[in-house]
């Protein structure tokens, strides 16, 4: 039976739309993927469909989520490192990946980002292996 897996921070527009993408491609025998953010934001950014798209995931149709949208109760609850306080979503377990947010800043830095958030899915869907 496949884990339900959260990845959430503030706008649903980068890291966790990122790590969303990469848990798709890799991930998709074990896990059930969804990322959501705790506020409105019209767009996934520009700048990480395109660093993810050079890595060969797809995300043209991707879209910011709210924590409504996805389902109350997951597995995982995933949190890119929102400085704020993201809501409670009943889960097993729980972790934060502190990741700085690229928005804004150079291309290199959503590269970086996306390859850090691609080490930490494998990391994940490798442990979700071994522990059923």
């Amino acid at each position: 039976m496949k884990k339900k897996v959260a990845f959430v921070c503030v706008h649903n527009s980068c890291r966790s739309q990122m790590a969303e993408g990469w848990a798709k491609k890799l991930g998709s025998d074990v896990l059930e993927v969804y990322s959501a953010g705790t506020e409105d934001y019209p767009e996934v950014k520009p700048g990480a469909v395109q660093v993810m798209e050079e890595a060969g995931v797809d995300m043209s149709e991707h879209y910011p989520k709210l924590i409504s949208d996805i389902p109350e109760e997951v597995d995982f609850l995933i949190t890119m490192g929102c400085n704020v306080v993201c809501p409670f979503i009943p889960c097993s377990h729980s972790e934060d990946w502190g990741l700085e947010d690229p928005s804004g800043g150079p291309i290199e830095d959503y590269r970086k980002t996306r390859d850090i958030i691609k080490e930490k899915v494998e990391d994940l869907i490798k442990r979700v292996k071994n522990n059923g």
